[in-house]
Formats: structure tokens, C-alpha cells, sequence
């Protein structure tokens, strides 16, 4: 298992709430196909990777 450091900075803004409730669903449906496809132990490998998480929020509009 790898450790380290990531700095990731964030915004402090807010998504207006019709783009939160669609990413919530997108966000959703990405977990259930990687939990159908490769297993629950993947995704949450996945989500434990910081680089992998900042990605999936890119995907999912959290950088807006």
C-alpha cells in the first residue's frame, strides 16, 4: 500500500442545487456500474485514492 501527502485544493463555492441533484444521480450511477462490474472492495480502493476521488468529482461537475 502506497502512503503519502496530497494537496488537493478546493473551491468554496456552491453548485446551484439542479446541478448538485444531477450530480448526485451521475455520481450514483458510476458507483453502482464499478460495484456491478469489478466489486465493492474496488470502488472503495478507488475512492480511497485522493488523485482517483478528485477525478471522479472533475467527472461528476464538482469543479465547476
Amino acid at each position: 500500500m502506497h502512503k503519502g501527502f496530497a494537496d488537493l485544493p478546493l473551491h468554496y463555492g456552491r453548485a446551484p442545487r439542479w446541478l448538485f441533484n444531477r450530480m448526485v444521480k451521475l455520481a450514483g450511477a458510476i458507483s453502482e456500474a464499478i460495484i456491478l462490474e469489478y466489486g465493492t472492495a474496488t470502488l472503495l480502493e478507488k475512492i480511497s485514492d485522493p488523485f482517483w476521488f478528485q477525478a471522479f468529482g472533475c467527472v461528476l461537475g464538482f469543479d465547476w
